[in-house]
């Protein structure tokens, strides 16, 4: 398993966070996430031998979301 935090400074509300969160859960090999507001961060844990980080960033982009660096 491997654990990533990804800065996502468009995150402002509850809303983001519930939006993030129920589009990460459902892809394949992710195990667990958690958005936290205040700090604009997604922590993700997921499998590598099932899903990719690039994969996990495409899925908050596509919810209309940037990533930081």
């Amino acid at each position: 398993m491997a654990n990533v935090t990804l800065s996502v400074p468009d995150i402002s509300c509850d809303h983001c966070k519930q939006s993030i969160e129920g589009a990460l859960k459902v892809v394949e090999g992710v195990s667990a996430v958690e958005v936290h507001v205040p700090e604009k961060t997604v922590d993700v844990n997921f499998d590598e031998s099932k899903v990719q980080q690039g994969i996990l960033t495409k899925t908050i982009e596509d919810q209309g979301y940037t990533i930081g660096s």
